[in-house]
């Protein structure tokens, strides 16, 4: 059965991985991209747009932007000024971004709600360690839109029980060259250097597929846990 999905669409690994899934199990998928102000975003919104023309379906709608600035919470925040950026070797506590996951699932949330999408699709995996990844608080979230009065909306995190090896193998058949996943990125391109880029090459190599990426700078990466916050 044919069911209409948004998806909260970032262009990185997990979110191209989801909206190509959908649109192949022929859902009705309308994708949509929340423009923050973050130092990334121009090269992320590139590959965003690249990647779901390389996917065109008769089931996926053109990208929606939608605009959530943060500059006047985060202020001097190495997210908005490419300062001091976490490195590949950093903690993932050293790239969370605070209220990012609320501020962007409500955003897109409330789209869909006025726009008749009955369900809105994330890609949060099993190994997020952020609470506002967690089930409860996706629950609960849930329940406060069902109360504003524009009708009912489901949350899926088709992802949620799965590892990042296990949705890479999922997606192994589509270009994922062409999806973004750098947090500083230099003329467009990955930088090779930061936390993203090393979870990114490590999710290439744990799932076994060739990573075509062109990266500013290479540079061996250590283990780290996989994320796509």
């Amino acid at each position: 059965m044919t069911t209409k999905y948004g998806v909260l669409f970032s262009g990185g690994l997990d979110s191209s991985i989801l909206v190509a899934q959908l649109c192949a199990r022929s859902h009705r998928v309308q994708p949509l991209y929340v423009r923050a102000g973050h130092c990334w975003e121009r090269a992320e919104l590139a590959a965003a747009q690249q990647f779901l023309a390389a996917i065109a379906s008769p089931h996926l709608t053109d990208l929606v932007e939608l605009e959530m600035p943060v500059d006047d919470l985060y202020g001097e925040h190495w997210s908005m000024t490419q300062i001091a950026t976490p490195d590949d070797s950093s903690r993932d506590e050293e790239v969370f971004l605070p209220g990012r996951n609320l501020l962007l699932t409500v955003k897109a949330a409330l789209w869909c709600q006025l726009n008749g999408i009955p369900r809105l699709a994330l890609a949060p995996l099993v190994s997020s360690p952020f609470a506002d990844a967690t089930d409860e608080f996706f629950h609960k979230l849930t329940d406060v839109l069902s109360q504003i009065g524009l009708g009912p909306l489901q949350i899926e995190r088709p992802f949620a029980r799965m590892t990042k090896a296990e949705v890479m193998a999922v997606g192994g058949q589509w270009p994922l060259c062409r999806t973004f996943s750098c947090v500083a990125p230099r003329g467009g391109v990955h930088c090779g250097r930061c936390n993203k880029c090393g979870e990114r090459k490590l999710a290439f190599d744990g799932a076994n597929l060739v990573d075509s990426t062109r990266y500013a700078t290479e540079r061996t990466v250590q283990s780290n846990t996989l994320i796509d916050h």
